[in-house]
């Protein structure tokens, strides 16, 4: 079941973060988060009240607060990055923030197995490969420097949700309110510098509030989908598992955007999740 749950997660997040970083390509990525970063909160306050999880003992809120502010810099730089660059390679090198749960192992003295080395290896020679050709595209550097903001910041959210959602079962959807809560007032700031500097138009219109929901609405469903996964498994299994969800977006870029891929970048995007396969059998 955890695997499942993992998997879920995965799938969720794979959908958001298509249709977030399509989205963003014709709306200013702080309103794309503002608006589906204050749709998940709203969902998760009523659940919050229905589960009687505002009596959850309170380890929860400096993780979940963490998770929150990083998570919404991970997400703007990932949004960013998908908008200008091409999904395909965008996505698998921000999956690779899956090694921050290893690397913070390591720190505490764990000792790592000969799989797990082997895993960072490959992925980083698969980030290389998938990166390389895309130097030279118009868009340079900068989505897959963006990429690796977000693969960082990616990585730590998933570590700092399954501490946070330690213990009672309340503290799963208390975790993921205190995030939202947390991202939600970083947002609204960053909506307000952003409105005073271009106007009170952050350029979404009625017909954008369905998909800016429903990209809040898979983001908190993932989110919880992995907290509950990570309760009953190993963190680096849960994590790893819910983070294939390249593998979606890069299906639905290429479904829906005709994103086409150089063979070298298909060979690289292969390796890096193949390099993530590795680090979940560790």
């Amino acid at each position: 079941m955890a695997a499942l749950l993992a998997l879920l997660s995965s799938a969720l997040w794979g959908l958001s973060d298509f249709t977030g970083g399509a989205v963003s390509r014709r709306i200013p990525v702080p309103s794309v988060l503002g608006v589906s970063q204050l749709a998940a909160l709203l969902l998760l306050v009523p659940l919050a009240v229905a589960t009687d999880a505002l009596d959850a003992p309170r380890h929860y809120l400096v993780p979940g607060a963490v998770a929150g502010v990083v998570g919404v810099v991970a997400l703007a730089a990932f949004f960013r990055a998908l908008s200008i660059g091409t999904m395909g390679v965008v996505a698998p090198i921000a999956a690779l923030g899956v090694a921050v749960p290893v690397v913070a192992g390591l720190l505490r003295g764990e000792q790592p197995s000969a799989v797990q080395v082997a895993g960072m290896t490959v992925a980083i020679v698969g980030v290389v490969l998938a990166s390389g050709p895309e130097l030279s595209g118009r868009a340079g550097l900068q989505p897959l420097l963006l990429a690796v903001v977000a693969a960082i910041g990616f990585g730590v959210v998933l570590l700092l949700v399954a501490v946070g959602s330690e213990g009672d079962s309340g503290a799963v959807v208390m975790t993921l309110l205190t995030m939202r809560l947390a991202g939600v007032t970083l947002l609204t700031a960053a909506l307000l510098a952003f409105a005073h500097r271009r106007g009170v138009d952050l350029g979404v219109r009625r017909s954008d509030l369905p998909v800016l929901l429903a990209i809040g609405a898979c983001d908190v469903a993932a989110n919880g989908a992995y907290a509950l996964a990570s309760r009953s498994s190993l963190v680096s299994v849960a994590a790893v598992l819910a983070s294939l969800y390249p593998v979606v977006t890069a299906l639905l870029a290429y479904r829906f955007l005709g994103e086409r891929l150089r063979r070298i970048q298909v060979v690289g995007v292969v390796v890096a999740l193949g390099g993530v396969l590795l680090l979940a059998g560790a």
